[in-house]
């Protein structure tokens, strides 16, 4: 097992990063503990990501529809793709990220943790960060409502 990054409540540990794969890809753990989500909504412009379920509910926004991921369900992000992701339950969830080509490893998670501050993340710093890396921040998401969640 690779090292644990922390980000904003959220532990990202790797289990094959680019360095290991030739670059072809980058797969890691993601722990999302209740009330916590991505930073802000982004597209990625270099690299398509899959998402395995593997405990508690998952909420993601892609493309504008709203989808709920329990254990043993997936989905696909093709590269461009608007989304967003919450945990908005009561337990922890964790999913499995695949991001293939891998161009990031754990160096932009490494850099994200560095100025995500609980409470006062340093977005201006964060998007510094993720234009570097080819990850577009967008416009601060609207959390979804109960009744715009689609289960899948």
């Amino acid at each position: 097992m690779h090292e644990t990054i922390h980000v904003g409540g959220m532990n990202i540990t790797f289990l094959q990063t680019r360095h290991e794969t030739a670059d072809a890809l980058d797969v890691f753990e993601l722990t999302i503990p209740p009330a916590a989500s991505v930073v802000v909504p982004h597209t990625h412009l270099h690299y398509d990501e899959w998402i395995l379920g593997m405990d508690g509910i998952t909420t993601w926004t892609i493309n504008g529809e709203i989808l709920l991921i329990h254990p043993g369900e997936s989905l696909s992000i093709p590269r461009g793709s608007p989304h967003f992701f919450a945990n908005l339950h009561d337990q922890v969830a964790r999913v499995i990220c695949l991001q293939t080509p891998g161009v990031m490893g754990p160096e932009y998670y490494r850099e994200i943790a560095a100025f995500y501050r609980p409470g006062d993340p340093d977005l201006a710093s964060i998007g510094k960060v993720m234009h570097r890396y080819g990850v577009e921040p967008l416009i601060p998401a609207k959390q979804p409502d109960s009744s715009q969640l689609t289960n899948r």
